[in-house]
């Protein structure tokens, strides 16, 4: 678990400090403050690896480019820093050697669709060995492109070797063989997608979709009929690629540990950019409670640690009867003049998504279009003026019921005014 994470000279400000939760991190703030950063920042600290591009280091005579971590492996607690090498173009960094074999289970579910899994006891690829060769290097990961979840990842070298089969081929089996693995495999989906005639159910056979793939399809019950899930919405593919490399990663972590003679790890870290992308409304308000015990289905005494972005109100509105202050945390990315500032603001509820809206968080006046914000901003003001001249609260009164109509609150308060400036009966 990631306990602390202190970047200095990298990313979009001179220094960041994240004192972490043990359980939810939430990180919410404009576009381009830094959000996914610290994501791929924090796959690095727990893997040693990077998820694409390396995190870029400002430059200067004084710059000092560092990333620590401290967190812990198992029982152990490490202290973790990592420099940048200019002459070399890469993060240097020391591990303990018992680092790496007990770090935990990472999980990334990026915005575009691509996923990342990370597991100590399963290499995706050769491992890298430090000078002298005395101590395992990181472990590479596994990264998924949307079409790899769903037709399978294959090794970069030469022999072929199949590192995953693939959503399709996977459920397949799974299904056909009716065993425990396509049991977890619908109890995740049902907790991920647990709404009123919206769960996610497997449906009970498969099919072709095309004359050009010879695979049977597996397919979802809905309740308007039975549909492949290659032609599922884009936000139900979202959710049914979360269900399945969970259950893939777990599956295949618990192989690993029999081959490798060890206890399966009991720690599980899961990052997600966005959890709102693709999704309605009503799926945003249960997705994260949703992942707040969707590891329990994988296995009862494991431990996550989650951190998720997110721009949706209805997502935060969703974490007030969860979020326990001793446990979670929530981190506000601000804009300050031309410096990015992170904040640790204490948990506040709002009550609702507007209200939300409204907040700090948000920092939105109105909870609606710019043009109604512009123009209630100025009836406002109209309203505060005895001598509003009868040509300006013409004006505003047309402007208002242009941008309003009648269906807006604030439009009963206007029509008193109105009213008292003679431009209603």
């Amino acid at each position: 678990m990631l306990e602390r994470l202190k970047l200095r000279d990298t990313g979009p400000a001179p220094s960041m400090v994240f004192e972490l939760a043990p359980r939810l991190n939430l990180f919410a703030g404009d576009n381009g403050l830094g959000k996914t950063f610290v994501l791929d920042v924090s796959w690095f600290a727990l893997t040693g690896t990077w998820p694409g591009y390396p995190a870029a280091p400002r430059r200067g005579p004084a710059a000092k480019p560092e990333i620590v971590r401290e967190m812990r492996a198992g029982e152990v607690a490490h202290r973790i820093a990592s420099s940048f090498d200019f002459e070399e173009q890469y993060w240097e960094t020391f591990h303990p050697p018992e680092f790496f074999s007990r770090a935990g289970l990472v999980f990334y579910a990026r915005v575009d669709g691509s996923f990342s899994v990370w597991d100590p006891l399963r290499p995706a690829g050769p491992l890298r060995f430090p000078p002298g060769g005395k101590s395992m290097g990181p472990v590479p990961g596994f990264h998924f492109t949307p079409s790899q979840i769903w037709n399978g990842l294959t090794a970069d070298d030469h022999d072929g070797s199949v590192l995953c089969n693939g959503l399709v081929r996977d459920w397949t089996t799974w299904q056909l063989r009716r065993d425990s693995t396509f049991d977890l495999l619908t109890r995740v989906l049902e907790v991920l997608s647990q709404m009123p005639g919206e769960t996610l159910r497997p449906g009970a056979s498969t099919t072709r979709v095309s004359l050009h793939d010879v695979r049977d399809i597996p397919t979802l019950d809905m309740p308007y009929g039975n549909v492949p899930v290659v032609l599922a919405s884009a936000g139900m593919k979202r959710i049914l690629s979360f269900a399945y490399l969970l259950v893939w990663m777990w599956r295949e972590h618990v192989e690993a540990a029999k081959l490798r003679n060890v206890a399966p790890e009991r720690n599980l870290v899961v990052l997600v950019d966005e959890v709102e992308a693709h999704l309605h409304p009503r799926w945003q308000r249960v997705i994260l409670p949703a992942l707040l015990r969707v590891s329990r289905e994988l296995e009862a005494a494991i431990e996550t640690q989650l951190f998720i972005t997110t721009h949706a109100p209805l997502v935060l509105a969703s974490a007030e009867p969860h979020f326990d202050e001793a446990r979670d945390a929530l981190f506000l990315f601000d804009l300050d003049g031309a410096e990015v500032t992170v904040s640790k603001p204490a948990w506040k509820p709002r009550g609702d998504a507007s209200s939300w809206l409204t907040s700090d968080v948000f920092d939105l006046a109105q909870a609606r279009s710019v043009e109604a914000e512009r123009a209630i901003l100025d009836a406002m003001a109209a309203m505060r003026r005895p001598d509003l001249p009868i040509e300006d609260a013409k004006r505003i009164h047309e402007e208002l019921h242009e941008v309003l109509k009648d269906t807006d609150p604030f439009w009963a308060r206007w029509l008193v005014r109105a009213r008292q400036a003679g431009l209603t009966p």
